[in-house]
């Protein structure tokens, strides 16, 4: 199933897509960032496509304008293989990133807003959560701006792909936040201003 905004299409990875991957992936401003090692190879980001971003609920954040892969948004649950937060079962967490040509210009704000309306109002959950590490002000920033709140934060946890250890604060946004956010006419993103 795909996704779309103004500006973008959120839509299941494909093989294709892995030279676009290894070109925004392989920064290293990118993945060490979000708790994952820069891709070596478009042959490393077409095996990723095929291990982890093959998994449900995982799209490929594509410009309309381009039709190119520029970066990727995902739900997990607690049925998924990877997640972080303590979340009920009628929860979720996301995580996302976008490749750095792309920063500053609203579009994973764009992104996570879809992703949210799809959630509550499609599958169905009463809370999205989300985390960021330490010292990453811009996942921190968009998660503001998208209506997630402060929850708690967690030291000392284990980050095995990049073989490190960091602290990790969550970030919590409720189906009734959400739908207060709409009903006051605000868009999540312009409840924070920039």
């Amino acid at each position: 199933m795909n996704l779309q905004t103004e500006r973008l299409i959120l839509r299941p990875w494909q093989e294709s897509d892995a030279e676009a991957l290894y070109k925004y992936a392989q920064n290293h401003n990118i993945g060490p960032a979000a708790g994952w090692p820069p891709h070596t190879s478009i042959e490393n980001s077409r095996e990723i496509i095929k291990t982890v971003l093959s998994a449900p609920n995982t799209y490929a954040i594509v410009m309309k304008e381009t039709e190119e892969a520029i970066g990727s948004i995902g739900i997990m649950t607690l049925r998924s293989e990877v997640y972080s937060a303590n979340m009920a079962n009628d929860e979720c967490e996301i995580g996302f990133w976008i490749g750095e040509p792309f920063w500053g210009q609203g579009l994973i704000p764009e992104a996570v807003n879809e992703l949210l309306r799809h959630i509550f109002e499609d599958l169905g959950q009463t809370a999205v959560w989300c985390g960021y590490f330490e010292g990453n002000t811009k996942s921190q920033r968009v998660q503001e701006k998208c209506g997630f709140t402060y929850s708690h934060t967690e030291y000392d946890r284990a980050v095995p792909l990049i073989n490190d250890f960091r602290t990790e604060h969550f970030t919590k946004i409720t189906l009734q936040d959400w739908i207060a956010q709409k009903n006051a006419g605000l868009r999540p993103n312009d409840a924070v201003t920039q």
